[in-house]
């Protein structure tokens, strides 16, 4: 587990940006149990792929499509919560950082760790933004 004070200016970006922190399994499946489509970004400490995933998804808003939800879950802090927001991802093996788009709690659209490393965060915004114009 990563100590708060690591993790809150982290935290702190995404929740600034509109984003609910889940800390539990029940949030998780409250949030994707939601009409409509809902963004889940797992949050992350790791430095070079997490320092453009939450750029890339704040990004992503800016446009005129937008997904209705906004949820982030931790991962190696919120224990409970990334494994529920794991085992909707799947057939998606764990990833963090990572972010997903769901449309009435499926799965429709993924960026693995392997998406988001050593992408800047204009095109990690422009894949969500794709995304949001097929399916918000």
């Amino acid at each position: 587990m990563y100590p708060e004070e690591m993790v809150s200016p982290m935290r702190a970006e995404l929740a600034e940006a509109g984003f609910e922190e889940l800390y539990s399994a029940g949030a998780v499946d409250n949030a994707l149990a939601k009409s409509g489509t809902t963004l889940v970004v797992v949050n992350s400490v790791c430095g070079c792929a997490a320092r453009n995933a939450r750029p890339g998804a704040k990004q992503s808003l800016s446009g005129a499509k937008k997904p209705d939800h906004l949820v982030t879950v931790f991962a190696g802090v919120d224990k409970e919560a990334v494994d529920a927001a794991r085992a909707k991802m799947f057939p998606f093996p764990p990833s963090s950082p990572s972010i997903a788009l769901f449309k009435d709690g499926e799965l429709v659209h993924m960026l693995e760790r392997h998406h988001i490393e050593g992408r800047p965060a204009e095109i990690i915004a422009e894949n969500l933004m794709d995304a949001y114009g097929e399916f918000c």
